[in-house]
Formats: structure tokens, sequence, C-alpha cells
């Protein structure tokens, strides 16, 4: 890796929104009408490669100024500043992205949003990100590479141990990293030649009528999937009659995982689940809130053999830490653009690794599937060394206005090769998608003046 300090010369942000409510792409019983966005951001440098780190954060739509405006008021950290006065480290911005993830957090202003959670952590998130894409170009390696192959003391160096250490030390963490440079080699070109796991939710979108569901099940069967997600939790009834639908569709051999979003209070998720029980749900998704431990523990407790799984909206490594410690989840279900970051998500693999709770990571919105490749197969090569019960999640849709978009071969992600984190927009999809001036959103501009 170049251990030149490029200088930032610019920092610019897009509220970039896909108008997927129009066919009910994405919709939940939280969430019925979302338009997948991205709060993006573009750090440009003085660099003689030219070239430029991409991140976002992910949001469904109203309020993605918000986070766009989030992302804005780190500027000032970055503009017209070169990584020796950003890090403390003077090799770099890409050699530590440790440092800048220090001085972003430790803000003792900034913190009063917080600390580390909600909009301004994912703006955080989404610069940290793209401090990434930019390290693992100038590598020349895609971003899962660049973490495979470092060292594990250099690894251990990116991770906040902070509130982790009751559970988790530096120690610790240093054992599993060591150990996964294990057989590393080997999995390596497993993976190459195979890919990861994925599973699909593209069937389950709660808008999608039974025989849109029925074909799309069938059919993720026939590429090679061999498990697929419902959205459940806006009715009862519903719900059973499409998941006997799916059932029916997939045969006993598929498994099919179902999706609450946050829906229900602790007995209510427990009934419901156990009405879906004769369908054999393979897990539960946020069955109650997120932020609700103790709650998640109760209904893992009272729903078994069905798992618990959740995480997308889990808001930094302290409460994925207490998930853990709670015995709450089966299935920890990370997402690379809640938390603050990859330096973040390290920790949360970390932990995942020390408990042995399979990561599952979440991946159903603009860019995530793209994104959270690069973490899982990191996590197999070097750090877990192992995809048993391990399945990244794959919706089929907006992957056409990335650069550099995922590939699925016979229900397997492909291991991405182009250098970076698959952040990158394309020109012409920024364009046509920037709220409320694009092309995409001309007609609802129009209606709104008329």
């Amino acid at each position: 890796m170049s251990t030149s300090a490029p200088r930032i010369v610019a920092v610019d942000t897009y509220d970039i929104r896909f108008p997927t409510s129009r066919e009910l792409d994405g919709s939940d019983a939280m969430n019925p009408d979302p338009d997948y966005s991205a709060a993006y951001v573009v750090l440009r440098t003085d660099a003689d490669d030219g070239l430029a780190g991409h991140g976002f954060a992910f949001t469904i739509g109203r309020g993605n100024d918000v986070q766009v405006a989030a992302i804005d008021l780190l500027r000032p950290y970055l503009l017209g500043l070169d990584a020796a006065a950003l890090c403390a480290d003077p090799a770099a911005l890409c050699a530590d992205p440790a440092a800048l993830s220090r001085t972003l957090v430790g803000d003792s202003q900034l913190r009063w949003l917080g600390p580390e959670k909600g909009v301004m952590h994912m703006a955080i998130g989404a610069v940290l990100n793209a401090v990434w894409d930019l390290a693992a170009k100038r590598a020349e390696v895609p971003l899962w590479k660049l973490l495979a192959d470092a060292e594990p003391e250099w690894l251990l160096s990116q991770v906040d141990f902070r509130y982790l250490t009751d559970a988790l030390t530096p120690a610790d963490a240093l054992e599993l990293l060591r150990r996964g440079k294990e057989g590393a080699a080997g999995r390596e070109a497993v993976l190459r030649e195979r890919g990861y796991p994925a599973y699909t939710t593209s069937p389950g979108w709660l808008g999608y009528d039974d025989e849109k569901l029925a074909r799309l099940a069938e059919q993720a069967v026939a590429d090679g999937f061999a498990q697929i997600k419902l959205k459940v939790g806006a009715d009862r009834a519903d719900d059973v009659r499409r998941l006997r639908t799916a059932r029916a569709a997939v045969g006993p051999g598929i498994r099919i995982a179902v999706d609450a979003n946050q829906r229900w209070d602790v007995p209510e998720a427990v009934a419901w689940t156990r009405a879906l029980a004769p369908f054999d749900p393979y897990w539960i998704e946020e069955p109650t809130s997120p932020d609700d431990i103790l709650g998640h523990a109760e209904v893992r407790r009272r729903v078994a053999p069905i798992k618990v799984a959740t995480g997308e909206h889990v808001q930094n490594r302290v409460v994925f830490k207490q998930l853990l410690q709670a015995g709450a989840i089966d299935v920890l279900q990370l997402d690379a653009a809640r938390v603050g970051g990859v330096n973040e998500n390290l920790a949360v693999l970390l932990l995942a690794a020390h408990y042995g709770v399979p990561v599952c990571p979440h991946a159903g919105g603009v860019g995530l599937c793209e994104l959270v490749q690069h973490l899982s197969m990191f996590d197999y090569v070097a750090l877990s060394g192992t995809t048993e019960d391990r399945m990244i999640e794959y919706v089929d849709h907006l992957h056409q206005h990335f650069i550099t978009p995922v590939v699925i071969r016979d229900g397997h992600y492909t291991a991405p090769t182009a250098p970076g984190f698959c952040a990158e927009l394309r020109p012409e999809s920024i364009a046509a998608h920037i709220h409320p001036t694009g092309a995409a959103w001309a007609a609802d501009a129009k209606g709104l003046t008329e």
C-alpha cells in the first residue's frame, strides 16, 4: 500500500433516491412504501493516481436530505486537510482509518447527538467506508482481500475496544485473528472458485400478491438459492396463507426465513411466530424493537427451535455485545452502513466469532449487497473460517447503478476482483436520481408545481 499522504480537495455529497415504492419493492409491515436511497459521499484527493473514495448511508426516502446534511457536517474535518493533519499516524489516511474514526467519533460536541448512534454515526460510517474504499483502490485489491491479507496486529489497531472488554479483550481478539490466518489461503481459493452463500428476499416483499410470491420463490430455487425470506407482521391470517404458499412453491428442503421488521411487542411476537411454526420458518427476524435486548432473549426462549435474528437496526457495537452476552440471538445481522463503518463492523465480527454466533448480514437496500459481501468474505477467509449456517442477503434490484455490481452465480456471491469497496455509483445514475431534480423524479416535481 502506498504511504504517500493524499490531500482531500473535495467532499461531494448527493441526495440519491430510487422510486422503489412505485412497484412496492422493499415493502414490509413497518415500511409499506420505501424509496431506497443513498446519502452519498465522494472523497476526492490530489493524489497522482486520481482515485476517489465512495461511501453512503442507506435510508428509505424522506429524511435522506437530513442524512446528507449530517455528512456535510463532517466536511471541515476533511476538506483542505492532508492525511497527516487528520491522523496521528503520518503515514496517512489510508494507512490508518482508525485514526480518522477516533477523530470523528470523539468530537465532543457531535457526540451529544449520539453518542455513536443514529444519523450522525451513520454519517461517520459513510465517510469511513469511503476512506476504506479509497484505501483498497490505492492498494489495488478488493476490500475483502485488503482485510484478509492484513496483519492481525494492524487489524486489531483498527478496532475501538471501549465498552467491549468485559466481553472481548484485545488479547482475545488478537488470538481470533491469528487463528483466522491458519488455512486462509485455502479458503481464499474456495471463495474464488465457489463464492459465498446467499439467500434472497426478492420473492417476499409484503406488497407482492400470492401469484408473484410463488413465481419468484420457484425461480429462486431454480437459481440455486437454498433459502428465501418473507416479510410478515401486517396481518396474521395473510402471513399464514403467504407462508403456506411459499412452502408449497419451494418444497420442504428449502429454508424460509421470516422478517417482522420490529412490528411486535414480545407476547405478540411469540404468538405470531408460533402461528407460523407449522410451515417450518428457519428464523424470525427483528421480532421486536432492535433496542430490546431482554425482549429478544425472551422471544428466543419461547419460540425455539425457530431461530431469532436481528442486527440491521442495531446502532453500535455495544448493543451487539449485549445481545450476545444475553444469549438473545441465534443469528447476527450486521449492516455495512448502519454503524460507524468498517472499523466498527470489524468489532462486531470479532464479537460474533468470540461467541460462536453466525453472521448473516442485512443487505436489503440500495448498495448494501455491494458493500457487505466484503465483510462476510473477510470473515470466512481470515476470521471465522467457515460458511456453515452463514449467508448474505440478496435482493435483485438496483445493482445496475453501480460501477462494480454484485454477481450472483448458483445462489452464491462471486468474490469481487475490482479494487475498492464496490460503492461507486454510475455518474448517469447519480444524475438521474438526485432528489428532487433528477429525471427519475421529474414527473413528481411537475405534479407538485401544477
